[in-house]
């Protein structure tokens, strides 16, 4: 069987829907022949053709016209720009199935070229819009983008989702459950036999002897909720001096949140460190006593799972996070991990002294949570869901 996959992007650009397309890219890789294109919104595009880790994606060029930049039409432009080599790959290598993810784009790209198409939606294309800032709710924008995304769920041969939160909205829309299958996220097995530096000796490169670590990894968007933990600092240092927050990574919301933690007065409690290289990222986990993940309300959060909490979770680390939908798919209450208010930085603060506070505890939700990842959340693991999809195609 040949699956041709086509991608919004790909790695080397490092978030987590190039890290998990890349996952399942390798994972299909054992069973079947599979190829990639990647769209015009590809970042830092130096080749047509690119190979990583032994997984060789096709970059397809922007339209070079003005006319492709302007509003709309970028939409149309990228649409008619991906079908274009659609057409040409399909006619040189006839794939048995097109493999589409979001955004809905690439999947309007993808039909009537004769090829079944398998639309895997991560998220809502309107709800995606909201959370980058280019669009409110109810919008003309957004209802138009509601609109199509609902018109390529309808228009598939099968439809794929990352958890039951996606499900549930696409349910809701008119899609029968039966045409939907989730492909959860997952992290790379090989995480649960990475082995992590020494703490003590991680904490004393970075000058953190004596402290208790709180960590946050990854990009610094809105909906992450980085400005609750901070918020909940004065709270939390009133019962443990001793802790410091370590912040991992870059992003929109990086300045507002150095000067919160400014008028917090939080310099001598907070760390940045600003975008590390990624051999360096295991030593920051090595330092960090608990993970913490305070995700806002919103349809986004409590729709999609994120994957950096079961990254934490197979490198043994005890994990915190808001109770938004899409972490209580991923986080058994005081099993595998301790849920707080989302929004709430009273409740933040109570849930990081109370697991501060009992090391035997943390212990326990470190065992738990290791092995929810090793028994359910490993990409060779959901990487099987995909075959009756196909099969059932051809």
């Amino acid at each position: 069987m040949h699956v041709l996959h086509v991608l919004d992007h790909s790695l080397p650009v490092p978030d987590g829907y190039a890290v998990r397309s890349h996952s399942i890219l390798l994972e299909q890789q054992r069973r079947w022949r599979v190829s990639a294109l990647t769209s015009p919104k590809q970042e830092r595009v130096t080749t047509p053709v690119e190979t990583i880790d032994g997984m060789t994606y096709q970059r397809i060029a922007p339209d070079s016209g003005s006319w492709a930049r302007l509003p709309v039409l970028e939409q149309v432009a990228s649409v008619t720009t991906v079908r274009r080599a659609l057409r040409t790959a399909v006619a040189a290598a006839r794939p048995d199935v097109i493999h589409a993810h979001s955004p809905c784009l690439n999947a309007f790209a993808a039909f009537g070229l004769g090829v079944p198409v398998v639309y895997e939606a991560r998220s809502s294309w309107e709800d995606a819009a909201v959370s980058s800032g280019v669009t409110h709710e109810g919008s003309a924008r957004y209802r138009l983008s509601r609109w199509l995304e609902t018109q390529a769920l309808r228009r598939a041969d099968a439809i794929v989702t990352i958890c039951d939160g996606l499900r549930a909205d696409m349910i809701g829309r008119g899609i029968a459950p039966e045409r939907i299958t989730v492909a959860a996220n997952a992290v790379d097995g090989r995480k649960l036999d990475e082995v992590l530096p020494d703490p003590k000796a991680a904490r004393a490169v970075l000058g953190l002897e004596g402290r208790f670590v709180l960590g946050f990894v990854g990009s610094f968007f809105a909906w992450e909720g980085l400005d609750v933990l901070l918020r909940a600092m004065p709270r939390i240092l009133a019962q443990r001096p001793d802790v410091l927050l370590l912040l991992v990574g870059a992003g929109p919301e990086g300045e507002r949140l150095r000067e919160l933690t400014s008028t917090l007065g939080l310099h001598d409690a907070v760390r940045f460190t600003g975008q590390v290289p990624h051999d360096d990222v295991l030593n920051m986990y090595a330092a960090i006593d608990l993970l913490v993940f305070p995700r806002t309300p919103m349809r986004l959060t409590n729709m999609v799972t994120p994957i950096k909490p079961l990254e934490a979770m197979a490198l043994g680390k005890a994990v915190a996070a808001s109770d938004v939908g899409g972490h209580r798919e991923l986080i058994e209450d005081g099993v595998t991990g301790v849920l707080f208010k989302a929004g709430d930085e009273t409740a933040l603060a109570t849930a990081v002294v109370s697991i501060a506070a009992d090391p035997v505890r943390r212990v326990q939700l470190i065992a738990a949570g290791r092995r929810y990842v090793a028994e359910h959340r490993t990409w060779a693991h959901i990487a099987r869901v995909y075959g009756p999809v196909y099969e059932a195609l051809t």
